[in-house]
């Protein structure tokens, strides 16, 4: 108790700095919706009642699913509301759509102005709380995953829940090395932070969640964007912004990785690799560090971006860690990410047994790029993922590879006409995908190539982040039985959208009304059926490292339903594969003698049983031993890479690489925590695919060597 005692009390000291005032709950003034907000909100009622592919009728009923879509934006984890808040709200629920109707926004905005309210209130207790520490000696959990929970019944019981929360912000401080008083500083200031973010919230802030939130409950993909986030969005289509070149996201507070841009500071550094979580922002070696923990995504962007040439500093959790870890600080400087950074990329992978080689070319193709500027103004060079690819194809076929495998893993879609060029480079002209409008009429999109720029044995990589584009190339190659399909069920985003300026259609100048994104059609495979919310499924699966519960198309309650209209007019390449049963018991013996592959399959089960859990310990003790764990096994997996690493003798290729968007949220799984596990999964991939190349030359030469399996280069090279 004595010990207890001088802790607190030099807490306390530490402490002393902070102002009791600063922490009492700020008055924010009530925001109000303009006019032209409330126009545009019946605007866009219009628009989606008139133009979208799912006609939806905005009335109580709907209603009530945007006013559960709203108070799921602004209090996903319930932390800020109470059941009295919500009750306070009871008619409410079948209002919403006479605020959009008639052009009134009060009721929406009051709902904003009231969490704008709590949250305040829940930040400044939070503050508050910093002046007294915490017992960490203690046997208690805070219950980090609220989504599901009742809304707090008390003013005591939401404390309780705060309380938890900031001691368990102190309690990974603490274990990152951080002393009190560095800690109490840390905290202090994050949470003051968001105090003033809210105290800087403007109009346009309310009407973009409560628009988001009306549109989303249409369907997932269907989205209204103020002029501020129509300008972001311009930016990040154009891929003409100075940067670091990584694609963000929010995900439990923390800004973190979904992917890094080919050829961008964050790419080639390689200090950074999806899933990492940023954790603070410096600009340059003399500027303080900003925490950015529980910022908006897109103030955390704004810190982030900058004049090109220009150094940011993050503050950075690795993505294999848990969050009590130590830091690591990364130094990029900003660089123009544009078209040219693309780049679909090969590579070969040689395989090698008893003398006997066999080459499997890698193309890797992070988007379905084009220039459409240029190819509009005619010009004969224009940048293409179609042409690219093609060249490479040559290539490899100079250099006489077995086999070519078509990486398509995290490539989230881009241009519809490069997915269907590329189509034709393996099965020539015809059908490639066909588009359903809102009014039922049916269109056949075609290939029109001049010729197969590769007619031997090829497979398809694809992961639960290959998306749209992707989807529609993986799956006319599997209904031309063209190639496999190797991995885990794609995305599931089987719908087109168009872009429409709310400005352009009322002719206001200066923009105020915004932009609509808004799904007007619905892809459909060759067959008839659809990749919509199905997704394409791999003739030969790999292990899932997807959270499909929460990733991919699946994971969303208003995802349009599929449905079957007549196939196209085509004919199948080849037979329907009869070989894959032997592929899976020879891919079964390999991967059993592979330590690298039973590794990634203990880190998938225990990234699941991760995933399960909803609580953490704030005792300091368990807390330790669990991190001490973690990084005892990681550290115990590096030394056996590098062990593995100096026993390889294997083969590799240098390979050439020339210069090469995903509608989705995405959720970063266990393959993005650690390069190794990709080419885990890639090498495995070739491995089968050298399969299918030795059993189609036994077919055809039955006299050939066959029930050999190979044994792949553990490394290969892409430069």
């Amino acid at each position: 108790m004595y010990r207890k005692l001088i802790w607190l009390s030099l807490t306390l000291a530490a402490v002393g700095q902070l102002n009791a005032a600063d922490n009492e709950p700020q008055q924010i003034p009530a925001l109000l919706p303009t006019q032209q907000q409330a126009a545009a909100a019946h605007l866009t009622a219009k628009l989606i009642g008139e133009h979208h592919y799912k006609p939806v009728t905005l009335d109580d009923a709907f209603s009530e699913k945007i006013f559960e879509s709203y108070l799921k934006s602004l209090d996903p984890e319930r932390m800020y509301f109470l059941q009295a808040d919500i009750d306070q709200f009871k008619e409410a629920r079948t209002k919403l759509d006479d605020a959009v109707l008639l052009e009134n926004l009060e009721v929406p905005f009051n709902i904003f102005n009231l969490y704008a309210k709590r949250a305040t209130e829940r930040y400044a207790y939070a503050r508050a709380l910093l002046l007294k520490g915490f017992d960490f000696q203690q046997h208690e959990s805070y219950q980090y995953n609220r989504e599901k929970e009742n809304w707090p019944k008390s003013d005591d019981q939401i404390r309780e829940l705060w309380r938890k929360r900031v001691k368990n912000d102190w309690l990974q401080l603490k274990l990152a090395g951080k002393d009190d008083k560095k800690i109490v500083e840390t905290l202090d200031k994050r949470y003051g932070n968001f105090l003033k973010r809210l105290a800087k919230l403007k109009n346009d802030d309310a009407f973009q969640i409560f628009m988001n939130a009306y549109t989303t409950t249409v369907d997932p993909h269907t989205n209204y964007m103020v002029p501020r986030t129509s300008e972001n969005f311009d930016i990040a289509m154009r891929l003409s912004l100075v940067g670091i070149g990584a694609v963000l996201e929010d995900k439990d507070d923390y800004t973190t990785i979904r992917e890094l841009v080919p050829g961008s500071p964050a790419a080639l550094s390689g200090k950074l690799k999806e899933g990492d979580r940023i954790v603070g922002v410096a600009q340059g070696d003399k500027d303080a560090m900003t925490d950015v923990v529980g910022w908006r995504l897109d103030d955390t962007v704004a810190l982030i971006r900058g004049p090109m040439d220009t150094v940011v500093i993050l503050d950075v959790i690795p993505a294999e860690a848990s969050p009590d870890s130590a830091h690591k600080l990364v130094t990029l400087v900003r660089k123009k990410i544009s078209l040219e950074d693309q780049a679909a990329k090969k590579s070969i992978i040689t395989l090698n047994e008893k003398g006997v080689q066999q080459k499997i070319g890698v193309i890797s193709l992070p988007t379905f790029y084009e220039d459409f500027e240029a190819r509009r103004k005619g010009e004969s060079n224009y940048k293409s993922a179609a042409r690219d690819v093609s060249r490479l194809l040559s290539e490899l076929k100079t250099e006489k590879v077995d086999g070519v495998l078509i990486d398509l893993r995290n490539n989230g879609g881009g241009s519809l006409s490069e997915a269907i060029e590329l189509t034709s480079l393996f099965v020539g002209a015809g059908p490639v995908v066909q588009q359903r409008d809102a009014q039922g009429d049916t269109n056949v999109m075609k290939g029109y190539a001049f010729g197969v720029a590769w007619n031997g044995p090829l497979a398809v990589l694809i992961n639960r982040g290959s998306a749209s584009a992707s989807e529609i190339f993986a799956a006319a190659i599997q209904d031309y039985h063209r190639g496999l399909v190797f991995g885990e069920t794609s995305f599931g985003k089987g719908t087109v959208q168009t872009i429409v300026n709310l400005d352009q259609i009322t002719q206001t100048q200066p923009p105020q009304y915004g932009e609509l994104k808004m799904t007007i059609a619905q892809f459909f495979r060759i067959n008839g059926s659809t990749t919509q919310l199905h997704g394409v499924n791999p003739d030969f699966s790999l292990p899932s490292t997807s959270d499909s519960e929460h990733f991919g198309e699946s994971s969303y309650d208003n995802a349009l339903q599929p449905m079957q209209i007549n196939p196209a007019d085509y004919h199948a390449i080849n037979e329907q594969p009869d070989n894959l049963t032997l592929l899976q018991k020879r891919h079964d013996q390999r991967v059993a003698k592979d330590k690298d592959y039973q590794n990634l399959l203990e880190d998938i089960e225990d990234f699941n049983q991760q995933r399960k859990k909803k609580e953490i310990s704030l005792n300091e003790v368990e807390r330790r031993k669990e991190r001490d764990a973690l990084e005892a096994k990681m550290k115990l997996r590096k030394k056996e890479e590098g062990t593995d690493a100096e026993k390889s003798s294997a083969n590799t290729e240098s390979a050439s690489s020339v210069d090469a968007d995903a509608d989705m949220d995405s959720e970063d799984a266990l393959k993005k925590r650690d390069k190794k596990a990709k080419d885990v999964l890639l090498h495995e991939a070739a491995y089968a695919l050298g399969d299918l190349v030795e059993l189609q030359k036994s077919r055809q030469n039955p006299g050939a060597r066959s029930g050999r399996s190979f044994r792949a280069a553990k490394e290969h090279s892409i430069q």
